[in-house]
């Protein structure tokens, strides 16, 4: 009978994939087909929560098969991820007008990445205050416990660490190990690599302009090609959320979410009050929010179901160039800094919210001027690095409790809602690194504001 229940899942999922694959044959716009997903994944996994225990051995299997078409995306998406930052910021670079350009664009991105991530913390601060959250309220059970003991022992990789320190393990050693992910920092690391190898190549072009030039068109056949498989790789997106959809709510753990109701509200709410700063820049800088929001929608929902800001970053550069209408360079700059610095949802809110409420645990007053300010900046530090991938916001949070000298053992208690608010802070981060392109094309007068108000249907992004 298990054998027939998972067969039977497993047929459901295949005709729902041939039915978004006829949706992009009749050449359906790709939001469409990805709400369209998003839509299949929640009835279907709904029936499965409903339907069958969590350690059921038909949840277990179907979920391994589903896995291929969800987990098997994400994996395609992550895989391009360091090719992409590597030719997208050389090919940035190199590419620039002038060496001016390059400390302006920089300087414009990392602003409104700090600037709003110092604004999450705050935001993160007072939404606990206000929902009045404390460590006391949280029911604590054998997973719960594991965890936090898992992290207490993990909190000795960042607590010896100075700040100097830390800055120090963004510069990579080994640029080809960082290359694998092989640390927390890898991510910023090849970052930092790649914008010295494009200014190395800039450095050259009056002393050396063949070689320059040489190098300038190889970077950027390997940007076409790398960008090429980037479009086959999102053209997979519908079925990927389909399986993610499906898998995050099959899996969800609904007696923990209840548990902890209070705190998965306000951790929204404080999400919901930063999207809703996000438009108010964008509003700031004389353009429609309402023009943006539908455009970015897609790219939202991708990363909300993938919960990983590297995975989006293909899209989130698309999205920028093809949709926004922000120039290369900028987009380049945007999405790649955004995956480790600046992080609003899981370095700026998510940390600051623990703080607030582990505060009162050792005898400190979380609605003090002097524990307010030095949290939000130690946030605003503390987002540097952070791997924009599954487990980004516990190092976060280790990195800014172990700074605070609280107790890390909280952000194991949160393990059963971990993924569901996991979801709406990578969504939050992937937003900012699109403002940030944003803000800085429209700072530097680069933006084509006719392709921004080009009507949602009309931009040619709609054509994967």
């Amino acid at each position: 009978m298990d054998l027939l229940w998972t067969l039977v899942i497993i047929a459901v999922i295949l005709v729902l994939v041939g039915i978004l694959y006829y949706m992009q044959k009749k050449h359906i716009s790709f939001a469409k087909r990805v709400f369209s997903a998003l839509l299949m994944g929640i009835v279907i996994g709904s029936i499965m929560q409903l339907a069958f225990a969590s350690d059921s051995p038909v949840l277990k299997t179907s979920l391994d098969w589903i896995s291929i078409i969800g987990t098997g995306y994400v994996n395609l998406l992550k895989m391009i991820v360091i090719p992409l930052i590597m030719v997208s910021i050389i090919s940035a670079i190199v590419n620039l007008k002038s060496h001016t350009s390059l400390g302006k664009i920089s300087t414009y991105v990392l602003v409104t990445l700090l600037l709003t991530v110092f604004i999450s913390a705050l935001v993160g601060i007072a939404t606990a205050n206000t929902f009045h959250l404390t460590a006391e309220e949280i029911t604590v059970g054998q997973a719960e416990t594991d965890r936090a003991e898992y992290l207490e022992g993990k909190v000795s990789t960042v607590q010896d660490q100075t700040i100097p320190q830390q800055i120090l393990s963004f510069i990579p050693q080994n640029p080809f190990q960082d290359m694998t992910g092989d640390r927390a920092t890898s991510t910023i690391a090849v970052v930092i690599f790649s914008a010295f190898l494009g200014i190395s190549a800039l450095g050259i072009q009056k002393k050396k302009p063949e070689e320059a030039e040489t190098f300038q068109k190889i970077i950027n056949s390997l940007y076409a090609v790398v960008m090429r498989m980037v479009t086959f790789i999102l053209r997979l997106t519908p079925y990927g959320i389909l399986g993610l959809m499906t898998k995050t709510i099959a899996t969800t753990n609904i007696a923990g979410i209840i548990a902890l109701s209070k705190f998965v509200i306000a951790n929204y709410v404080a999400l919901i009050v930063m999207f809703a700063i996000h438009f108010l820049i964008i509003l700031l800088m004389k353009l429609n929010p309402a023009t943006y929001i539908k455009k970015v929608f897609p790219t939202l929902t991708i990363a909300f179901t993938s919960r990983s800001s590297a995975g989006t970053l293909p899209l989130t550069i698309e999205t920028q160039t093809k949709k926004l209408g922000i120039p290369e360079s900028i987009a380049n700059f945007a999405a790649s800094f955004g995956t480790t610095i600046g992080q609003n949802g899981c370095a700026g809110v998510y940390p600051a919210m623990l703080a607030v409420m582990i505060a009162p645990a050792v005898g400190i007053n979380p609605m003090s001027i002097g524990f307010i300010a030095k949290l939000s900046i130690i946030v605003a530090i503390s987002s540097f690095g952070i791997a924009g991938v599954g487990g980004g916001a516990t190092f976060a949070a280790l990195m800014v409790l172990s700074a605070m000298n609280l107790p890390v053992g909280l952000a194991g208690l949160l393990i059963s809602v971990e993924p569901l608010i996991d979801m709406g802070r990578t969504a939050l981060n992937v937003n900012d690194a699109m403002l940030a392109g944003l803000v800085t094309a429209r700072l530097t007068s680069e933006l084509d504001v006719d392709l921004y108000n080009t009507p949602v249907d009309e931009y040619s992004a709609m054509s994967l």
